[in-house]
């Protein structure tokens, strides 16, 4: 098993791509036997985690977005910022991340933060005060073989083309202070949402899907 530094060393280096691979091919091999006892979230921003080690600060999780998502859709908007920096390397496809210049403005806002408060499979999202307006900055596209870096409180959307499929491992380190965020309706309320977790059955069967792909290359 390796570690969250392991991993750390590895993405950054980026020189044996193909040790990242086979470790990802390991742990999905032990989801799909049974052997190692995690549930698989959809997340509403389109894509499946595997959260393989959440135990702690530091988090590594696989993330897959498939070529046909489920319906789960946010009800705030795309466009988030994490409360923790994001080094994540590319194992299958192509991610499009466009990094989000977000302004104050009270006069003429275009949209809310929310604040995301996470408990358990349950998601508070809380209406601040605070409005703004949102534009790109920059659009980054990232293929099979890169990896990318996301810092704590910037805001940005992670895509994938319609029908491409994608797989990336993702590393999380907390930054104390900085807070989830998500943009949403000016109008909106606070609200909660259920994350929509996998039973273990369908967990198994999402790797060993996972892996077919990551096989195919």
């Amino acid at each position: 098993m390796m570690s969250y530094a392991d991993l750390e060393r590895e993405i950054d280096r980026g020189t044996r791509p193909e040790l990242l691979r086979g470790w990802v091919l390991d742990v999905l091999d032990d989801v799909g036997a049974g052997r190692r006892p995690l549930r698989a979230v959809r997340h509403p921003l389109g894509f499946t985690c595997l959260p393989v080690d959440r135990s702690g600060p530091d988090g590594i999780c696989v993330h897959a977005w498939p070529a046909d998502p489920s319906p789960v859709r946010p009800t705030t908007s795309t466009m988030h910022s994490h409360s923790w920096d994001l080094l994540s390397h590319v194992l299958h496809g192509r991610v499009r991340n466009e990094l989000i210049e977000v302004t104050d403005a009270r006069a003429d806002p275009a949209w809310r933060v929310y604040e995301v408060r996470s408990h358990g499979d349950v998601d508070e999202m809380a209406a601040t005060d605070r409005l703004v307006t949102a534009v790109t900055a920059a659009v980054e596209s990232h293929s099979a073989g890169d990896s990318y870096a996301l810092r704590a409180g910037g805001f940005h959307t992670s895509e994938v083309e319609p029908g491409q499929p994608a797989v990336t491992v993702a590393l999380g380190r907390t930054t104390p202070g900085v807070r989830d965020l998500s943009l949403g309706a000016v109008d909106g309320h606070s609200h909660r949402v259920r994350r929509d977790r996998c039973d273990p059955a369908e967990t198994a069967r999402l790797a060993r899907a996972i892996s077919r792909l990551l096989a195919r290359g």
